[in-house]
């Protein structure tokens, strides 16, 4: 009788999750699971297996994992996804099934930045008045309604998908999905005025042309700094994930 191939489950949605998918799917012998969490409407789909939709908290993710007879988690979610991360961290301490989680690299401050550090989002929005009365506003359309009472500003608000909740009335909302050129971001702020960006403190390389182009505006940046993870093992990059992920399996086959 065959085995079964061993099976990995990423959880992603970011371009760090995508090519991971795409590394591991290339192997033959191998299950590669990806798992979305459906909050876009049309997301950029992974090689290999594809399950859009949330597990319903640590415990069905802990019995999914064992149904699925799981090798290994790699968690490749948004830096902010709080809840999949910590279900992700209980649901393996669970089943002892072994878990990383790809970190991708926080931007930093350089010379020439006017950053203001924000612990959430309502802090975020408090801070606004006093710096701008035109926002750039780009942490996406989950949180807006935190800025919907902020009627004496006018906000151009970036994301993927149209919101679905309330937001402030003076705004206008544009649909666009990165990556996002520094020259076409300076355009973008010098047309409608801005005085200040709010952005959550997201790293990578996709998003980051709307820092530089603050930068040499000199717009003031509200950046939400990232949300403290349970502990858990981690990696800054696809290539070393799939390493650890090779290296579980081949453990895996000789226990």
């Amino acid at each position: 009788m065959t085995a079964a191939a061993p099976a990995v489950l990423i959880l992603g949605g970011t371009s760090e999750a995508r090519s991971l998918a795409s590394r591991l799917a290339a192997r033959p012998g191998l299950r590669v699971i990806s798992s979305l969490a459906g909050r876009v409407r049309d997301p950029a789909l992974p090689a290999g297996e594809v399950r859009i939709g949330g597990f319903g908290g640590a415990g069905n993710l802990a019995a999914w994992l064992a149904a699925q007879h799981i090798s290994a988690v790699v968690d490749a979610t948004h830096p902010f996804a709080e809840g999949i991360s910590a279900s992700a961290a209980a649901a393996a301490g669970r089943t002892g099934v072994p878990l990383l989680r790809v970190v991708r690299p926080p931007w930093l401050p350089g010379d020439g930045d006017a950053w203001h550090p924000a612990a959430s989002l309502a802090e975020a929005a408090t801070m606004l008045p006093g710096l701008g009365d035109r926002v750039f506003l780009t942490t996406g359309r989950q949180g807006l309604a935190t800025f919907a009472s902020l009627r004496q500003l006018w906000f151009l608000i970036r994301c993927v998908d149209p919101p679905a909740g309330p937001v402030p009335p003076q705004c206008q909302v544009i649909l666009a999905r990165g990556p996002y050129d520094a020259g076409a971001e300076r355009a973008l702020m010098r047309r409608h005025r801005i005085g200040v960006l709010v952005t959550k403190n997201s790293g990578g390389e996709l998003t980051a042309g709307k820092l530089s182009a603050a930068r040499d505006l000199g717009i003031a940046v509200v950046m939400v700094t990232r949300p403290v993870l349970a502990a858990a093992p981690e990696c800054s990059c696809a290539e070393d994930a799939e390493s650890w992920l090779l290296r579980q399996l081949h453990r895996s086959a000789g226990a």
